[in-house]
């Protein structure tokens, strides 16, 4: 079951923004993006994360681009990437010296298919309206859109001092959180007003304003959001470790995305150690497909097991058809129009399982303890056969492969 159907969530009208390949915003789906954590100077260690991101199902790939060496390796990874046929769009992310790393290194500037500065360190003082207006003009000279992403780590000084001043004077004064929201705000559409006035369009802005509380990255693009019709970037900034992690991001990009508000997602986690960087890649695919606004996997239902499961076969065979499908989906998404819909039932006693598996497209209902060593396969609600015997796992696979060919048309 995917959740509610697409056509339940009303998205928040926005302009498009193209992106390489993808579009932002406008009618388009909600896009998945990552950042590597490499040295972006180490050309080869970079593609090869960006690579592994991508064929984990991110859209948009952002890297660090913080010094002349690692801008001089940006068409060095893009010329990689494309020999091996990953076309994934990059993002040049810049703090501080970006109109000086883009002016220096044109290629890199023309690899990169869109270029991030945050308005809180783009510049300082009487430096910042040109040192802005530089990498704005680099975007108009290569045809590149521009995300604004201001944070609440690094925000606008000058700004916040201003908000300061003008809530002095209210009869009713904003406290400290409101007034530093607010500052945030300003920032991210008053930098996109002066990229407007250098003539860059609305469909080639992004903007974010990304905070690390739940409740105030939610109040933050609900004013954000009413206030433009700019394409969105959602993300918990610093969102932390494992779990912790995870519940927060979805926790706030959850109520948002429900909310219509948001045209491109990241789950910024910080990985455990020696954890693949990809984990964040398939929690914001697993976010945007149980809301029923993607689908990217089939997904698979698997009950928590309870005293009458005292076996753990049926968490074992879950795990099993979880690495397989997304293991084949790589394959799959070339070969067959529509599988990443399959939903898929493993269940592990008679309460709730042939219930369940009846609901999914292939479902399984192991048995529980003390029930009969059987355990009914169900496709497309119907009982079709039952499995016994050590190679379970095995044949359920095989059902999944021989549905999948049978169910879904070759592409091409």
């Amino acid at each position: 079951m995917t959740g509610l159907p697409e056509a339940a969530i009303a998205r928040r009208p926005s302009i498009g923004v193209r992106i390489g390949a993808s579009t932002v915003g406008g009618c388009a789906p909600i896009v998945v993006q990552s950042m590597t954590n490499t040295d972006t100077a180490d050309v080869a260690g970079t593609t090869r994360q960006i690579a592994e991101l991508a064929r984990a199902g991110s859209e948009l790939v952002r890297i660090t681009v913080n010094n002349p060496e690692s801008a001089s390796a940006v068409p060095r990874i893009r010329e990689r990437l494309d020999m091996m046929g990953v076309g994934v769009p990059l993002i040049g992310d810049f703090h501080y010296n970006g109109h000086q790393l883009l002016a220096a290194e044109p290629a890199a500037a023309e690899a990169l298919a869109k270029y991030r500065i945050n308005p809180g360190n783009v510049g300082f003082g009487r430096k910042k309206d040109a040192q802005f207006a530089a990498i704005i003009e680099m975007a108009l000279r290569h045809g590149k859109p521009v995300r604004i992403g201001a944070n609440w780590g690094s925000l606008d000084q000058s700004m916040v001092a201003t908000l300061m001043d003008e809530n002095h004077t209210r009869a009713q004064p904003w406290d400290a959180a409101r007034v530093a929201r607010e500052a945030l705000i300003r920032s991210a559409l008053d930098s996109a007003a002066r990229a407007e006035q250098l003539g860059l369009g609305r469909d080639r802005i992004i903007l974010s304003c990304k905070v690390s509380g739940v409740q105030e990255l939610i109040a933050v693009y609900r004013d954000l959001a009413a206030r433009g019709d700019y394409a969105l970037h959602l993300g918990l900034t610093e969102a932390g470790m494992g779990s912790k992690g995870i519940v927060a991001s979805t926790a706030a990009l959850g109520v948002l995305l429900q909310e219509g508000i948001g045209d491109t997602i990241r789950i910024s986690l910080t990985p455990e150690p020696g954890e693949s960087r990809t984990r964040e890649v398939i929690v914001a695919q697993e976010l945007l497909q149980t809301m029923g606004l993607r689908a990217f996997t089939p997904l698979v239902t698997a009950c928590p097991g309870c005293g009458r499961t005292t076996s753990t076969l049926f968490q074992e065979l879950a795990r099993t058809v979880q690495e397989h499908v997304r293991g084949k989906m790589p394959e799959w998404r070339i070969k067959y129009d529509g599988v990443e819909n399959l939903t898929l039932a493993v269940m592990g006693c008679v309460v709730n399982g042939p219930g369940e598996s009846k609901h999914a497209d292939i479902g399984i209902s192991l048995p529980g303890t003390g029930e009969a060593p059987a355990a009914p396969v169900f496709i497309d609600g119907e009982k079709a056969m039952t499995l016994r015997g050590e190679n379970i796992a095995h044949e359920f696979v095989d059902i999944i492969e021989d549905y999948v060919a049978r169910k879904y048309v070759q592409r091409g």
